[in-house]
């Protein structure tokens, strides 16, 4: 490990450090006090920290995979949220000034489309929140954040759709790096239900809290006895929740009546958490309000569906169970209209689902009792999807709903999908949100009896599918009616697994586990469902036929080597030749595609077997004794295998070697040249019709290779490079030796069999 020095380096080291104190410093001079009071005492309640996490390189967008994720956790009691968003760039002659768009998010990744592809059908997804950069530093302030997991993600304007040569072309690297300050209240205030809470305020708000227990219906926040100074009026600002991106559904509440109540109704607010509350003075400076908060909490009995007798049904019941539909439990028997067992009143119909992980963000859902479940009008069926263990967000969650067309003639099933408390109350409006949270509405009908959902990336918390039965032409209908809703559902990496055209992968960011989609044959989309540019089966076709028949021209140079006694060189010739071919037809989508190998080591092969064509044909080039030359080729192949297997897409892993084969040949040639006193080759025709146009064909090779290839038209650039490559060796292959006769039959056995035998003299040196 390297100490640290002085002289620069210490200079550098201390301002990097400097930095963010500075701007800690900055922030804790801009933060808003605790609590109402003297300004000294409610300094002493904040605490500040910093979060920091490495930087990273930023790419060109073309799939989800090109933006570079980030993940933080926000500590509760949050007040202040502040992103120092930092960005640095090299110093050569390509770097410009380029826009970076930075998303933020709240509970789950971004779902972000800067390509402007369309989304697969009943898709829900919100805008993101975004910033676009055109400078090196930018900040994002957040009051009252949510507490819980933030994600960033940020890239750099869409790409060109060029195939660079990693470490050929020189490309500009732009560092991106988040850092993330809070200031959280050590202590915070909190509000007993149906306990009045007096406040003061002067010129400073005051930050409470209030604990939303599970199965509550309603909760009301009310100020009371509120006065300025003596008199009547209430100059009070309520703000209750917590900011999330990129939706916000904070409630703002102003008082500024001259009564003396002002009440908050909040119908399904936000189950088994803190709720914050904060109480900001609307009165001039020095002016003091004082009142009393109340908050009052509605419960909701749950009647949930009695599994007691799965559990004391033999095994033969239990298998039937979940292959068909089970009769009526005697809880639903004990269940009248009014929703009314014993006297006591229900608010919703609770089904216990069942949470099977399959694999790395993949999770099915089921109910216990049954396949379907019973929805009527009297009150909501809630099913609870449990997506609250931090590692489900990265997934896409699918929800399918099925009845029967026969069972739902004249009347209608509406659905709501929200998360964190489910929705209680259906009215005529169908609307689907709860205090914070805008649901995803869905409806089953008789002309239409299916209805599909799907959320990618949902935010981590308990998701709820609340059903209910609806008649708004007869509503007496519904009173006796009932009604079994088939539900799917499932949490899975990729839709679809991205269709024939794409390609579901696994992204990692520290810890995190998330999904995207990466596209081919010019299908685009989250799913690889865009067909605007996408290609046509025939033009698959062709393209798979030239990427593949395009190899064919290696014939060339392996009938030239065996018929000028090059056996290993044509050996190497029909290496290349055999796995480019199968490469090619195992890289393409959909319907023309075939693998006999594993895609990975047919891409191996495929480029080991260019590089050494490469190298085998130069120092053939060279003409060195055949021992030499035997041995430069075996050591040449194990170089490529290990230069590859380190990174088998950068330049100079193959330019590498064969620039050092060039300088062989080289060496070689004006050796003989200056023994000879004479140019090297000495015929002029050699130069004319095969040594000008092989070269002339393999720099246009690496032409195209290096700069010419874009997405768009790989399917004919690389064909070409197979072609110029195959007739290039063709061309540049030296002539047989003089003393050297091409393979035949000399000797016959008296069995008539024959033997072939190679005439050449391993000892011969050309001179």
């Amino acid at each position: 490990m390297r100490r640290a020095g002085t002289g620069t380096g210490g200079a550098a080291v201390a301002v990097a450090v400097a930095v963010p104190l500075l701007l800690l410093l900055l922030l804790l001079a801009r933060s808003p006090p605790v609590a109402a009071g003297d300004g000294k005492k409610s300094d002493a309640r904040l605490v500040s920290e910093q979060f920091s996490q490495a930087p990273q390189k930023l790419a060109f967008y073309s799939w989800y995979g090109s933006a570079r994720l980030f993940h933080f956790r926000v500590p509760p009691d949050t007040v202040l949220l502040r992103w120092l968003l930092q960005v640095s760039r090299g110093s050569g002659p390509t770097c410009t000034n380029m826009e970076i768009t930075v998303y933020f998010r709240y509970g789950a990744p971004p779902v972000i489309n800067p390509l402007g592809t369309s989304f697969p059908d009943n898709t829900s997804v919100q805008p993101s929140f975004l910033l676009k950069m055109l400078h090196s530093n930018a900040s994002v302030n957040i009051s009252h954040p949510a507490p819980g997991d933030w994600f960033v993600a940020a890239h750099l304007p869409p790409s060109s759709h060029k195939i660079e040569v990693k470490g050929f072309v020189p490309t500009c690297a732009y560092i991106f790096q988040p850092d993330m300050l809070v200031v959280r209240v050590v202590e915070v205030s909190i509000l007993e239900p149906d306990v009045p809470f007096p406040q003061t305020l002067l010129s400073h708000p005051s930050y409470l809290k209030v604990f939303v227990p599970e199965y509550t219906q309603e909760l009301r926040l009310e100020l009371q006895g509120c006065a300025s100074n003596g008199s009547l009026g209430c100059p009070v600002s309520l703000t209750v929740g917590s900011a999330t991106l990129p939706g916000n559904f904070q409630k703002v509440l102003t008082c500024s009546g001259p009564t003396q109540a002002c009440r908050l109704l909040l119908p399904s607010p936000p189950w088994d958490r803190w709720l914050q509350v904060t109480a900001k003075s609307l009165a001039g400076p020095r002016v003091s309000v004082a009142f009393s908060a109340v908050a009052a909490l509605t419960a909701c009995r749950p009647w949930s569906v009695n599994f007691q007798h799965l559990l004391q049904s033999s095994p033969n019941q239990s298998s039937n169970a979940s292959t068909g539909l089970l009769p009526p439990t005697p809880s639903y028997q004990d269940l009248d209209r009014r929703g009314r067992v014993g006297g006591g009143p229900f608010c919703l119909r609770s089904f216990p689902v069942l949470r099977e992980d399959v694999d790395v963000v993949s999770v099915r859902f089921q109910p216990l009792d049954r396949v379907s479940v019973l929805v009527q009008s009297d009150m909501p069926s809630v099913m609870r999807l449990n997506l609250n263990t931090g590692m489900d967000s990265g997934g896409s969650l699918t929800i399918s709903m099925r009845v029967n067309k026969t069972a739902i003639a004249n009347t209608s099933v509406v659905a709501c999908v929200t998360a964190a408390s489910p929705l209680l109350s259906f009215n005529a409006s169908l609307s689907c949100t709860t205090a914070f949270f805008q649901g995803h509405p869905l409806s089953l009908s008789a002309s239409s009896p299916t209805a599909n959902l799907i959320i990618p990336y949902p935010e981590t918390d308990n998701w709820y599918l609340s059903l209910q039965l609806m008649c708004p032409e007869r509503p007496e209908e519904c009173e006796q009616a009932s009604v079994l809703v088939e539900t799917t559902l499932y949490l899975v990496p990729c839709l679809n697994d991205c269709g024939p055209y794409g390609q579901c992968l696994l992204l990692r960011r520290h810890g995190y586990l998330y999904a995207g989609c990466s596209c081919k044959a010019g299908w685009r989309g989250w799913s690889c469902t865009d067909n605007s540019t996408a290609q046509t089966a025939a033009q698959q076709k062709a393209a798979a036929l030239l990427l593949t028949l395009s190899n064919l021209v290696f014939l060339a140079p392996i009938a030239i080597s065996v018929h000028r006694s090059l056996l290993v060189e044509a050996s190497v010739y029909a290496y290349t030749m055999f796995f480019s071919t199968f490469y090619h037809a195992c890289d393409q989508p959909g319907e023309a595609v075939l693998c006999i190998l594993n895609y990975d080591t047919l891409q191996y092969c495929d480029f080991l077997g260019s590089g050494v064509s490469i190298w085998v044909t130069i120092l053939c080039m060279a003409r060195l004794k055949a021992a030499l030359k035997y041995v430069l080729f075996l050591l040449g192949a194990l170089v490529f295998a290990m230069s590859l297997q380190l990174d088998r897409r950068a330049a100079w892993n193959t330019m590498g070697p064969c620039l050092f084969a060039i300088v062989v040949m080289v060496t070689m040639w004006a050796y003989r040249c200056g023994r000879r006193r004479h140019c090297y080759p000495p015929s002029w025709q050699r130069w004319v019709f095969y040594l000008l146009p092989g070269i002339s064909m393999a720099a246009v090779a690496i032409t195209i290779y290096t700069s010419m290839m874009t997405s768009d038209n790989y399917y004919y650039t690389h064909s070409i490079w197979h072609m110029l490559l195959a007739g290039s060796a063709a061309f540049l292959l030296p002539p047989r030796e003089q003393h050297t006769k091409p393979w035949a039959c000399s000797q016959k056995l008296t069995c008539h069999y024959e033997i072939c035998k190679n005439h050449r003299d391993e000892l011969y040196t050309v001179t």
